[in-house]
């Protein structure tokens, strides 16, 4: 990775490269290294210096790096990780360390995972805690690259085709927990519930309900709609799947929802699911968290518990 003769090159650089490529903020990287501004300025001098490369452009609120630095930092964070694996002997002990841990997810994942969890932490007799962030975007990359949360859980299919693409370069890493089809749902004694499988027609001639985080009044299913130009009215978007389902079972509306979420809207004795009508693809649920935490112990053990809840689901 490195040119220049390895006995003179100081490792606590490395240190503070990490910590900047992490924070992408000079001052709040000295921060996090218990250092000053200017002595984070010092270190990035001597490592540009050395490398014989700019690593970092200032921008008005921070750094940016530069493709060297993208390039390298990779490399770097596994380095680190894997020395501050070999100097730490002694394991997360859930038991006996208190730990805050910040998940951000939607709803209708956590009413899925969250038992799972809890139920585990009980076994373990955990002192953990769980911050449950509110999921507003199918996209949480911004939320884990600023650690405003530890973890992401949910469907976010343009992140995970883009994490995909970047292979081993990626600062975010991804692992899947499960996935779903998508089914249509609505009130069990609505007039299409009796009328065997659904038709495109029909499907498109009702009324509907839309579940958008966003609040954005079209989602994946209108797209596939416009690609047959065909297309349907929506009545009502809401952001909450409980709240959907409240509003289905005592109305003559249709939603479409993962079949898996069917069960924590509180309603599903009061609903049915019909298979739509026309292709989608499948809901695939996914956990993110930054290269950083890679080597934090507690953060592991978080990530190990949470596949667990959603085998248990």
């Amino acid at each position: 990775m490195l040119s220049m003769n390895f006995r003179q090159f100081d490792l606590n650089l490395l240190k503070v490269f990490d910590a900047v490529m992490a924070e992408r903020n000079l001052t709040r990287a000295a921060d996090r290294l218990a250092m000053t501004q200017p002595a984070v300025s010092h270190a990035l001098k001597r490592l540009r210096e050395m490398l014989g490369e700019e690593l970092f452009v200032r921008q008005a609120f921070g750094v940016r790096p530069t493709l060297k630095a993208e390039t390298l930092w990779p490399e770097v964070r596994s380095a680190l990780a894997g020395l501050e694996q070999l100097l730490a002997f002694d394991e997360y002990r859930a038991s006996e360390q208190e730990h805050v841990f910040r998940i951000a997810m939607a709803d209708a994942t956590a009413a899925l995972l969250l038992p799972g969890l809890v139920a585990q932490f009980e076994e373990l007799r955990a002192l953990a805690n769980v911050q449950v962030l509110p999921l507003t975007t199918r996209d949480p990359r911004s939320l884990l690259e600023q650690g405003e949360a530890d973890i992401a859980v949910g469907y976010f299919p343009a992140a995970a085709a883009t994490l995909r693409g970047q292979g081993t370069q990626a600062a975010i890493l991804q692992q899947r927990l499960y996935d779903s089809e998508y089914v249509c749902v609505m009130r069990k004694d609505h007039p299409l519930a009796a009328e065997g499988a659904l038709t495109l027609d029909a499907f498109c001639s009702a009324q509907h309900l839309l579940v958008s985080f966003s609040g954005r009044p079209f989602g994946f299913v209108d797209e596939a709609l416009a690609a047959l130009q065909r297309g349907r009215r929506i009545m009502l978007t809401v952001n909450q799947f409980f709240t959907a389902g409240r509003i289905v079972a005592g109305s003559g509306l249709l939603t479409v929802l993962p079949r898996a979420f069917l069960e924590v809207t509180g309603y599903q004795s009061e609903l049915v699911a019909r298979p739509l009508p026309l292709v989608v693809g499948r809901i695939q649920v996914d956990m993110l968290w930054h290269l950083r935490s890679e080597g934090r112990r507690a953060d592991g053990w978080l990530r190990e518990r949470i596949v667990e809840a959603a085998r248990r689901k």
